[in-house]
């Protein structure tokens, strides 16, 4: 793998800092950026090993590892994918490919509408979006919970209510915010509160994603090219439904790619690796399409 060279860039309430891994080789391809949400560089060490042939920029959002705020203000999508914008303007300008995972696939879709030129194709893997869904009111009811568990009870009782969230398969029924809170140590979360709640996905982005309405008919116009993504491994999951929601919402159906929610994971922050080889040859045969 090609070293990489951290910087920092100030943006309106926050200090980013981004990766960025030079092609080993000569290209005319542009520079491939992976971005996710609330996940940051770190993820996707795995899978920009496997494209030394390019320029790879990660970088970690607003609140995350190394990316501090500096104003008060909930970062929401729109903060978000100004700060990538931000940073393909930092790195030269696009067009660049992009590929994004989890909530930085929302984030891939504002940046697409808002600015187009930043991108040239655009791959959103499996974004979390209820507002696509036909039990929306449900799955928002549930983050609303999963927001307020936490803010109540602390990281473990949060993560755990996010974890079952995320597990359940097919549609959410109405009084699923009534059942009983799961055990933390079901899921290896820490029973006992540490007082801290400064954790981005379960105190900001299960109340900012609901909120947020993709541009669709900027999202048809058709430059950048927008693809939606799909785990094979995923099945009825919320991701997995939204995804291809989100792909029947702009009259096209899902990419299918090896593995899971996080397929191309090679296990950066302990967890088992998923399919990290197949799932990087599919983004490259989906890129040179």
């Amino acid at each position: 793998m090609t070293d990489k060279k951290t910087h920092t860039l100030d943006v309106p309430g926050a200090v980013l800092t981004y990766d960025v891994r030079a092609a080993q080789t000569p290209t005319d391809e542009p520079p491939l950026v992976l971005i996710g949400l609330p996940m940051g560089a770190e993820g996707f060490n795995t899978l920009s090993g496997h494209f030394t042939d390019r320029t790879v920029v990660t970088y970690d959002p607003r609140g995350v590892e190394r990316s501090t705020r500096t104003g008060d203000d909930l970062p929401v999508i729109e903060h978000h994918a100004d700060d990538v914008h931000r940073i393909i303007e930092a790195v030269g300008g696009g067009p660049v490919d992009l590929f994004a995972s989890s909530g930085g696939a929302v984030v891939a879709l504002e940046l697409a509408a808002t600015h187009p030129e930043d991108v040239r194709t655009v791959v959103a893997h499996e974004p979390p979006l209820p507002g696509v869904l036909p039990d929306r009111d449900a799955v928002v009811a549930a983050m609303a919970d999963v927001h307020d568990t936490y803010q109540a009870k602390g990281f473990g009782a949060g993560m755990a209510k996010f974890i079952a969230l995320v597990m359940a398969t097919g549609e959410i029924p109405a009084d699923y915010t009534a059942q009983a809170d799961p055990d933390p140590a079901m899921f290896g979360m820490p029973t006992e509160d540490d007082g801290t709640r400064n954790d981005l996905m379960l105190g900001v982005n299960m109340l900012t994603l609901p909120r947020y309405e993709p541009a669709w008919a900027a999202l048809k116009a058709g430059a950048p090219e927008v693809l939606l993504a799909v785990g094979e491994d995923t099945g009825e999951e919320i991701t997995g439904r939204a995804a291809r929601a989100t792909a029947a919402r702009l009259d096209a159906e899902a990419l299918v790619f090896p593995g899971g929610h996080g397929g191309f994971s090679g296990g950066e922050y302990g967890q088992p690796a998923d399919k990290p080889v197949e799932f990087a040859a599919r983004l490259r045969e989906v890129l040179a399409r």
